[in-house]
């Protein structure tokens, strides 16, 4: 039995009594209601994950707010994602996140002095996302719309620790394991063939570190599940890129003592996997190329540590042998459980994640400045009320899409009593 506990508390499920936790949860939120926010794309809807997650979140009982940021190029895709997400019993938010009230927001914002125009994608997706949520609920899951393996358990096991008091939780993080495929294999790569050895070779080279220790301590760093308090949700700036995961715990980090932080078992898990790319700034590799430059703007911010060039270097081979080290302990874990595994091509992944790191660090060298968007109580700063004014434009948003697909429904209603009351031809045969 796993009972182990690092720097952060790790709550393990021990087969736990789920319907008593649901319960609890449930009564709970009546006092200290709670929201899920996920953002998304729209070509999200069109695949089977989102369908399922909705599905299951009609059985949330204990969640009390859905918001959903969404990227949408049209007006007519918006006004499908707002039907799409219609049957949810909870109050929804559907935030149009590039549509033209919101764009319109970030430009006065950007007219007082703070420009968040230029950033976009997820990073943005979940700062919109926070501003609303955080107006609705006391504690906020967040997680992806791409989860195929996804049930209520999921949102029920991050928002409990954190809306029973008692438990001092303030931020929750999901781990898993990552199995999937016919065959059935590990995935995950990033985690597992570069954050993990990274974090080895730093630590073998630079000794004890608390920032290393800690992120040492999450099983699964990487994950896109946690759930945070809405105090926390506004104190925090969330990364602009694709160190956004590794970025976040940096924040939390920044913002909250350790006793206060915590990891859950998701048990199996699974969603889709990105490309490893063709280069350092595609796919898989950007991602690595990002987290690094995340973790060394942190060391040098948070413990005072610089790296020269040369440093890199040393780092770069020292992740080699470790990655290499790691590669032969999945695979005798991989024989044990009759799980694919083809080694060959993890020693490949590993080499083109390696190549990563020369570029990182010198991007890190000539601009140690981390792309971040500012945090909450800032943008309040500038204007107090932006937060009740970025939620009534999603209302109006989602009133004006609803007006459109009732208008829509009437048309198609219109045509088929039409057809129906259009007598038959009469058909002449000579």
């Amino acid at each position: 039995m796993d009972y182990k506990q690092e720097l952060i508390t790790t709550i393990h499920d021990f087969s736990c009594d789920l319907e008593l936790l649901e319960a609890r949860l449930t009564q709970l939120s009546e006092t200290s209601p709670t929201a899920v926010l996920i953002p998304a794309l729209y070509d999200e809807l069109e695949r089977p994950a989102l369908t399922l997650i909705r599905d299951q979140l009609k059985e949330c009982k204990f969640v009390n707010t859905v918001v959903i940021c969404l990227c949408a190029q049209t007006a007519e895709q918006y006004n499908k994602a707002v039907d799409f997400f219609s049957i949810l019993p909870q109050p929804t938010f559907v935030i149009w996140e590039n549509g033209p009230r919101v764009t319109q927001l970030l430009e006065k914002l950007r007219d007082k002095g703070l420009d968040l125009l230029s950033f976009k994608g997820k990073g943005q997706a979940v700062w919109l996302g926070l501003g609303v949520a955080s107006l609705q609920a006391e504690a906020i899951a967040m997680h992806d719309a791409d989860i195929i393996t996804y049930n209520k358990t999921y949102p029920m096991k991050l928002l409990f620790p954190l809306v029973e008091k008692e438990l001092g939780i303030a931020f929750n993080k999901a781990y898993y394991a990552r199995l999937g495929g016919e065959p059935i294999r590990f995935h995950g790569r990033v985690v597992r063939l570069f954050v993990m050895p990274l974090l080895t070779a730093l630590t073998d080279m630079l000794g004890y570190h608390n920032y290393l220790r800690y992120l040492g301590a999450y099983r699964y760093p990487l994950s896109g599940e946690c759930a945070l308090t809405n105090d926390l949700a506004l104190n925090i700036r969330i990364p602009g890129n694709w160190g956004l995961e590794i970025g976040l715990l940096a924040e939390v980090y920044r913002n909250v003592a350790e006793k206060r932080i915590a990891q859950i078992d998701l048990g199996t898990f699974d969603h889709k996997h990105q490309p490893i790319g063709n280069s350092t700034h595609e796919g898989l590799r950007k991602m690595c190329r990002d987290i690094l430059r995340s973790i060394l703007r942190t060391l040098t911010e948070m413990e005072r540590v610089v790296l020269t060039m040369d440093e890199i270097r040393t780092l770069r081979v020292k992740f080699r042998r470790e990655a290499q080290d790691y590669t032969r302990q999945y695979f005798v874990d991989a024989r044990f459980n009759n799980l694919e595994y083809d080694r060959h091509q993890e020693e490949v992944t590993v080499e083109l994640f390696e190549q990563v790191i020369t570029e990182a660090g010198q991007d890190y060298l000539n601009n140690p400045a981390n792309i971040q968007i500012p945090d909450w109580t800032r943008a309040l700063a500038v204007m107090p009320a932006l937060r009740e004014q970025l939620r009534e434009a999603t209302r109006r948003d989602m009133a004006e899409a609803k007006a459109s697909m009732n208008t829509l429904g009437n048309s198609d209603a219109s045509r088929v009593e039409s057809n129906h009351n259009t007598p038959n031809p009469v058909i002449v045969i000579p």
